[in-house]
Formats: C-alpha cells, structure tokens, sequence
C-alpha cells in the first residue's frame, strides 16, 4: 500500500496536471457558475413580477409603487450585473451592486432570521468577494494608498475573505447523524472545509469540494424531476443555482490560488 504523502502527491500532481490543461478556460466558467444563481433569480423576476411584487406588497404593507420599484430594482440589478461579469467590463461596480442585491433580499425576504439561508447568502457573497479580488489588478488599485502589513495587500485579504465565507455553504450540509456514511461524509467535507480555510493544500482541497458538491447538488436539488406547478420545484432550484454560484466560488479559489494570508503562501517563505 502507498503511503499517504505518496498519495497526497500523487492527488496534488493530477490536480496541477488539471490546472495546465483548463486554465485557459477556468476563470470563465467560474464566472459563469457564481452569476447563475443572480441569472436565474434575474430571469424568474421578470416571469413572475406579480407574485413577487404582491408578495412584498403583502410581506411589508409598502404598496404597489414601491413593491413594484423593489421587483424592478431587483431584477434588472441582477441581470445588468451578470451581462457586467460576463463581458468582463466593470467588474468591481458589478460586484458592490450585488452585494446590495444580496443585502436587499436578505431583509426583504426575512432571510436574516433563517440561519441556513443567511449562511448560504453570506457563501455566496464570498464567491463575489473573490470575484472582486480576481478584477483587482495590482498595477491600478482601488485601494491604492491603504498600508498593508508585510507586503500583503488588500487584494490577499479579500481573498482570505471569500474562503472563510465560502465555507459557510458546507456548514449548512453536516447533518450530524449516526450513521457510518454520514459520519464519514460529515468529516470529510469538514476536513476539507479547515483545509480550504486555512489555506493549505488549497487548490487540491478546493477542487475536491467542487466535485463533492456537484454531485450531492445533482442528487439533492434535481428540481428538474419536480412538476413546476409545485412549490418545491423553485425551492429546489434556487437551491441548485445558489450552490452552483458557491462551486464557482471555489473554482475562482483553484485558478487563482488562496493568496498570501494562507499557510500554502507561508510555506514557501520556510
């Protein structure tokens, strides 16, 4: 039997090799995956801007005119943002505008008291945290003149940002129940979790949590198999596209790396 550093460097090895061959088109396809939940949401508004507008209409005692600027505020802030991210233009006003997005529904929709949905929010807004270090070149700064300590810039701590949120969305998946797959499935996804925070053998871990959650994605939100005339048909597809913007979150961590507030980055400085 090979020993675990073999086998650890033989995994490290296949994901490098993985990394050569897709880096080319990595960071699209992570943009693509962490605007999809916004793309859907975006899309779903303008199919369904009277039930949505008389929900807030109901929910808050606002009125048609301000429930109905809500709906739209909403959904062209969504769709505009992604056409930004997609095309790669103003990347960072994009980002801040959906940041204010996922504040806007946080308090709309009461997602403040839902632990579960708060926490998958705040995942998500670690993958635009991300994306956000990601637009950031060093040569012109948004934060030019902030001081940095020890040669780590800002850009690095957003980075140390979005991983830390990230994790979040895994949080919501233990299930701490007593059974041997459970168990097994709970401390694995946690060993991956403390690995992709703490930032050691980061792209490894974090490819491997892109597979995992794909897959218990596929199988938990198949809101496809759903009649649409079901409520849980779009509450599991919301499910599917928050988790896929949160898998693009974690692609952005394997193409660009977990950035210098990481122990992979101090490694190299023993």
């Amino acid at each position: 039997m090979a020993p675990s550093g073999d086998l650890m460097g033989a995994a490290e090895d296949l994901a490098d090799q993985f990394l050569r061959v897709t880096k080319r088109y990595l960071p699209h396809l992570a943009h693509l995956c962490l605007i999809s939940t916004f793309l859907e949401d975006g899309i779903r508004m303008w199919f369904q801007w009277n039930e949505q507008r008389d929900y807030i209409n109901m929910s808050w005692g606002c009125g048609i005119i301000l429930a109905t600027l809500f709906v739209l505020i909403n959904m062209s802030g969504q769709l505009v943002g992604c056409i930004l991210v997609l095309a790669r233009k103003f990347v960072p006003y994009a980002c801040f505008g959906l940041f204010g997005i996922i504040f806007m529904q946080t308090v709309a929709y009461s997602i403040l008291w839902d632990l579960k949905f708060l926490m998958r929010n705040l995942a998500l807004g670690g993958g635009l945290l991300l994306l956000l270090a990601e637009s950031r070149s060093e040569g012109k700064s948004m934060f030019a003149g902030v001081p940095t300590v020890d040669d780590i810039s800002p850009r690095q701590y957003m980075q140390l940002g979005g991983r830390l949120l990230l994790v979040l969305m895994f949080m919501t998946l233990l299930h701490f129940e007593l059974s041997a797959f459970t168990i097994f499935q709970d401390i694995f996804g946690m060993a991956l979790i403390i690995l992709v925070a703490i930032g050691f053998k980061t792209k490894l871990a974090a490819l491997t949590l892109v597979i995992w959650l794909f897959v218990i994605n596929l199988v938990q939100n198949a809101f496809w198999n759903i009649p649409t005339y079901r409520p849980l048909h779009d509450f599991l597809k919301y499910d599917f596209f928050q988790t896929m913007s949160v898998i693009g979150g974690l692609l952005l961590v394997v193409a660009l790396g977990p950035g210098g507030v990481s122990m992979d980055e101090h490694k190299k400085k023993w």
